[in-house]
């Protein structure tokens, strides 16, 4: 049905709350850069009108602090553009500041708590292998 694959990558050791925070601000970058995988507003039986949904099923998968490693230097090698979450974005409370400290890595030494992407179904496959479907 689709041709393209969205995929986010989460590390595996994180507690549930951040995966939770992780996934949610990676899919939003993911729509900002796809506005079109947004459909038509849901309406209930009562005429309650609710917010658009993404039109395509996203995959959450997770791995460990080296494969997500690899899973960055493999989207960029790709010239795939990505949500990227960095562990020290905890720490911030704002999103001026999570820019400032995100900034302050490279992508050799960005501790890489989650990644998120769209891209060609088999491309998403290559870039995200070491990855499993998160439990």
């Amino acid at each position: 049905m689709f041709d393209t694959k969205f995929a986010i990558v989460l590390r595996e050791d994180l507690p549930v709350w951040q995966k939770l925070n992780v996934t949610a601000f990676l899919t939003s970058g993911v729509v900002a850069q796809f506005p079109d995988i947004i459909g038509e507003p849901y309406r209930d039986r009562a005429d309650n009108l609710y917010n658009p949904l993404s039109i395509q099923p996203v995959i959450v998968l997770s791995a460990d602090h080296a494969a997500l490693g690899a899973i960055h230097r493999r989207a960029l090698e790709r010239g795939v553009t990505t949500s990227l979450y960095v562990e020290e974005m905890f720490s911030t409370g704002f999103d001026a500041a999570n820019r400032a400290v995100f900034a302050e890595f490279a992508p050799e030494d960005a501790k890489v708590v989650g990644i998120a992407l769209r891209a060609g179904k088999k491309v998403v496959d290559k870039i995200t292998k070491g990855a499993r479907m998160h439990a």
